[in-house]
């Protein structure tokens, strides 16, 4: 019973400093990260956090998987989403947008990163960043036919779509005073026709 609890204690500890290296890599990217900062967000000693992490790479690698397959999994659910594709796009920037969506953040890093971890580099290589773009694209051509979405090649409409959803992710981690990211229906516009059928 005891091993248990303290398995427990020790699992919830690993989860906190997840927790708070996810918002620091977030706001301070991979190479300005450091432990230091981690244990401070976590509210622990450096030490502490040593016992649990053998450096900041370990959790970054731990984070990466976490990160992947949530993004495999919110994209295989919109792909297969019955609906109008007005309302998968909808769902798919309410999912971007949540305010501690941290995880897009961080694979957004990694994505563009000149150098990598090797653990987190051979993570990347089971991720295929084209999904999101690729699904994206198909949902916006079908949006076009059902008079939905404004006309233009739908995989530039979809990656000049994503790209500002980045931006404005990017510019959340920043917490400037009075900042809000928008809703979806306001992001919706870039794409959405003024009368959609």
């Amino acid at each position: 019973m005891m091993t248990d609890s303290k398995d427990h204690l020790r699992d919830d500890r690993k989860e906190q400093i997840k927790r708070a290296a996810l918002k620091v890599f977030a706001q301070c990217g991979l190479i300005g990260t450091k432990m230091d900062m981690i244990a401070k967000e976590a509210q622990i000693s450096v030490g502490l956090s040593y016992r649990y992490f053998k450096s900041k790479d370990e959790i970054l690698t731990e984070l990466i998987k976490v990160a992947i397959e949530g993004s495999n999994e919110a994209f295989a659910l919109i792909k297969s989403m019955s609906g109008l594709p007005i309302d998968k796009v909808r769902t798919l920037t309410n999912e971007i947008l949540q305010e501690d969506n941290y995880h897009f953040i961080l694979m957004q890093q990694v994505i563009s990163a000149d150098e990598l971890p090797k653990e987190v580099a051979e993570l990347l290589k089971t991720y295929d960043s084209a999904v999101m773009i690729d699904t994206l694209t198909a949902i916006i051509d079908a949006g076009q036919h059902a008079g939905q979405f404004i006309e233009g090649n739908p995989r530039k409409l979809a990656m000049w779509y994503l790209t500002s959803v980045v931006g404005l992710m990017n510019i959340q981690t920043m917490e400037i005073e009075g900042y809000s990211l928008p809703d979806a229906d306001f992001m919706m516009r870039l794409i959405v026709k003024t009368n959609p059928m």
